[in-house]
């Protein structure tokens, strides 16, 4: 299922830049921007980091009414345990695949979600600064699932893209300040679970397009972009190589970059459940996959529980300033961190390298950890520069 390439105008980019407004209606929320006001003035290298599927199953709601004390709904205790890393990176970027039903409910888990709203807050508490929306299942609830949606991250300060409430919405990447740099952020999913598009509505989701794709970061950058990120929906599940649409999809959107001059800085994959390899194509990092960062328990086609599915990677990149005339912003250090959803009980998000060191005896965190590294890097990723972030203890 494909949209036809509906680039994005300069013009209206311009307009989105010097407003710095989100993918939100009017009026526009004030910009986002990152660090301390305190901070030196001027361009200077920041930190970005992304994160995998935030996927909440039944179990995964009813523990998040726990820990609210039985009224309501508290996700930040799940996320607890990476939120020093999160908010230690100077942008942070999270992928929230499902869509948000009303105020007190019904909530419901697979294969049509519809989460609480409060998983908004805990996004923004640990320190993202913005989602993609784009997923297979953004269309679970139709438009009002997307308008709960947009709305509960907007009252909460979480910028978004990937989906839309309106034709002028979608024509807009979320734009994201800091350190001196604009990034555009820009989202598509391979489908919907052939739920078709609303009527009338063709733009309420991105779908993948190699044209649109590659028209939407050119617009971002003629519109003073200084860095587009592209995240995808992709993959087959529960296969831990990329499939030949990611392999090619990722080769056409890279090829003919020159060298400081990229149209896509970075490219990061979400969908397939599983940690997938890193990889520099063209000169422009690629994600092909970092897995569910919050989930319950999985099960693969098989029908067999699957613990992958709660094994994920962080992606970890420092941008630099131009590194002299006719240079762009760029992406100067690639680092990745394995994580992991503890199903407990209680469920908790976790940083898997600090836990295996605290918890030797852990025979299934030392496996996880072990998998998550031998993915990652089973494309020749090390070769290229990719490191492991290690954050101090406790930090």
């Amino acid at each position: 299922m494909r949209l036809p390439a509906l680039a994005l105008t300069a013009a209206l980019l311009t307009t989105a830049l010097l407003t710095a407004g989100c993918a939100a209606p009017e009026p526009a929320p004030p910009p986002a921007t990152t660090g301390s006001a305190s901070a030196p003035a001027g361009p200077r290298p920041f930190t970005l980091l992304a994160s995998g599927d935030v996927l909440p199953h039944k179990e995964i709601i009813a523990q998040a009414a726990e820990d609210a004390g039985g009224t309501g709904y508290d996700f930040t205790k799940m996320l607890a345990g990476i939120s020093p890393l999160v908010a230690g990176a100077d942008l942070a970027i999270c992928h929230m695949e499902t869509v948000y039903g009303p105020d007190g409910g019904p909530f419901t888990g697979w294969p049509a979600f519809k989460s609480p709203p409060q998983v908004a807050r805990a996004l923004k508490d640990a320190g993202y600064a913005a989602c993609d929306t784009a997923s297979n299942h953004t269309l679970d609830d139709g438009p009002a699932g997307i308008r709960r949606t947009l709305d509960a991250m907007d009252a909460v300060g979480l910028r978004h893209t990937g989906s839309a409430r309106t034709a002028e919405e979608a024509g807009k990447p979320a734009l994201l300040r800091v350190h001196g740099a604009t990034v555009a952020h820009l989202a598509y999913t391979y489908g919907t679970n052939d739920i078709p598009l609303p009527a009338g509505q063709p733009w309420a989701v991105n779908l993948i397009d190699r044209d649109r794709i590659l028209a939407d970061a050119r617009a971002a950058r003629a519109a003073g972009a200084d860095l587009v990120v592209v995240s995808l929906h992709w993959g087959t599940e529960w296969q831990d190589e990329p499939n030949e649409q990611q392999l090619t999809l990722t080769r056409e959107l890279t090829a003919g970059q020159q060298p400081g001059t990229p149209d896509i800085d970075l490219i990061l994959g979400t969908h397939a459940h599983i940690p997938q390899a890193y990889e520099k194509v063209n000169g422009t990092w690629t994600v092909y996959g970092m897995g569910d960062q919050l989930a319950g328990h999985m099960f693969d086609y098989t029908g067999a529980e699957d613990p992958r599915g709660n094994w994920s990677s962080i992606a970890r990149f420092t941008v630099s300033p131009p590194a002299g005339p006719g240079r762009r912003w760029a992406v100067t250090k690639a680092e990745f961190v394995p994580q992991l959803t503890d199903l407990g009980p209680p469920y908790r998000v976790i940083g898997l390298a600090e836990a295996v060191a605290r918890h030797p005896e852990r025979a299934d965190y030392a496996r996880a950890l072990a998998h998550i590294r031998e993915i990652v890097l089973s494309r020749g990723a090390a070769a290229a520069g990719l490191t492991e972030f290690r954050p101090r203890r406790g930090a």
